[in-house]
């Protein structure tokens, strides 16, 4: 029966190609934006190399401070984390990272822009790196404000040549000069933890006035332990909080900062509910959802006209089937197939396109570094819209048909 009904799917689809190629391009189409969105949030928000460890990681991203008078906001400084985010009950490390600050290096003659990260040691341990050369800096470099700094494999090739041996050799940036000791795959922008052309350890800042700051241009990084909970983690890091002494009371005195996720501080950042202790992870993606759906309606209502018309035509040919005693389930079930058949094959040529999308986005330059493709995950997603999308555009018209009367149907007539 399943056999016959695709068969039959195939032949209708072929019988007005315009129409058919039209409702294909509209399908194509939408598949391909929503895929290629899905790869994006894909390639951000699961973990994947460098970090590995991202689902048991809370992050210090963002931080606000309140007065009186006063507000002050931005990433979280390097006292917050160093001095409320340490020995935190289910938590094995806690890491430093700095937001990448694009300086200028002349190391070639030319001025080139490098994205510099300044981190502690156990950012290394926190991140999953691989080494194509060399190691990262530790502890003693760590102490001593060595000047060693590990660099991309793009800047490799950019200041040495891309087949030299960059360890042991050095560069300057920014007026001051780092011995290469580890050189890794380059990461792409839109990992905005672990991104960066040249990390350095944080004690080789030109000044240590970034030490006494609550509010300032770090990541705190928390590895929880795998039976942790991050709720009594976060519970815990608020207590902390709570008991801060303000240098100046007059200008602060309360700030509010918490462990969480990624998502959930880019949902919290979207919805503007800095100083809530709700999460919004889950709103975001649901708000997500939402305008998903809103994005197929139109393309869906096309292709509903589209099979109306083209049920309509064929109205003698249902008034025949239901005259031989074809129940209107099994009608249904028939156009819905014939319709899925158009979805899955507009997807197909959808997630296509969106491949071909992806590749173009890492070959242009237009995100550093960018690494995005298609994966086991992102192509379940493009079946999910295909079939969502094969629902929602075909149950009405399906329905339309199963309540044709086989007299009027037999006339032509579609009412």
């Amino acid at each position: 029966m399943l056999r016959n009904y695709l068969l039959l799917a195939w032949r209708v689809l072929l019988r007005r190609a315009f129409f058919t190629a039209v409702s294909l391009f509209g399908i194509a189409f939408t598949i391909a934006m929503l895929v290629l969105v899905a790869a994006m949030f894909d390639h951000v928000l699961v973990a994947g190399a460098p970090e590995v460890n991202q689902d048991r990681t809370l992050g210090l991203y963002f931080a606000e401070m309140e007065g009186e008078t006063m507000a002050r906001n931005g990433f979280a400084g390097y006292k917050l984390v160093d001095t409320y985010a340490r020995n935190l009950p289910g938590v094995e490390r806690v890491a430093l990272a700095s937001a990448p600050a694009r300086l200028t290096t002349y190391h070639t003659g030319v001025p080139e822009k490098l994205y510099l990260k300044r981190t502690d040691d156990e950012f290394w341990n926190v991140m999953q790196f691989h080494f194509v050369e060399g190691g990262p800096y530790g502890r003693a470099d760590l102490e001593r404000g060595a000047f060693v700094a590990v660099i991309n494999a793009s800047t490799r090739a950019r200041l040495f040549g891309a087949d030299a041996t960059a360890v042991g050799r050095e560069f300057e940036v920014d007026g001051q000069r780092f011995r290469v000791i580890g050189v890794v795959p380059d990461v792409s922008f839109l990992r905005v933890v672990s991104f960066a052309d040249v990390w350095v350890p944080h004690t080789t800042a030109k000044s240590d006035a970034y030490r006494a700051q609550l509010i300032g241009d770090f990541m705190g990084l928390l590895l929880m332990a795998p039976d942790a909970d991050p709720r009594a983690i976060q519970d815990e890091f608020r207590s902390r909080l709570a008991r801060i002494e303000f240098p100046d009371p007059q200008s602060f005195n309360r700030i509010s900062a918490v462990p969480e996720s990624l998502l959930q501080t880019v949902a919290r950042m979207l919805f503007g509910a800095r100083g809530t202790d709700a999460d919004y992870g889950n709103r975001l993606l649901l708000a997500l959802a939402v305008a998903t759906m809103l994005f197929m309606a139109l393309p869906a209502v096309n292709l509903v006209n589209l099979n109306i018309s083209r049920i309509m035509e064929r109205a003698s040919e249902v008034g025949v089937r239901k005259a031989f005693g074809a129940s209107s389930i099994t009608l249904v079930g028939q156009f819905l197939i014939e319709n899925l058949v158009l979805t899955l094959v507009g997807s197909a040529l959808g997630v296509a396109c969106a491949s071909l999308g992806l590749w173009l986005i890492n070959r242009s330059g237009v995100i550093a570094y960018a690494q995005l493709g298609m994966n086991l995950r992102v192509v379940a997603w493009g079946i999910a819209f295909a079939v969502v999308f094969g629902v929602i555009s075909g149950v009405y018209p399906a329905w339309r048909m199963s309540r044709l009367r086989p007299v009027d149907a037999l006339k032509g007539v579609s009412r």
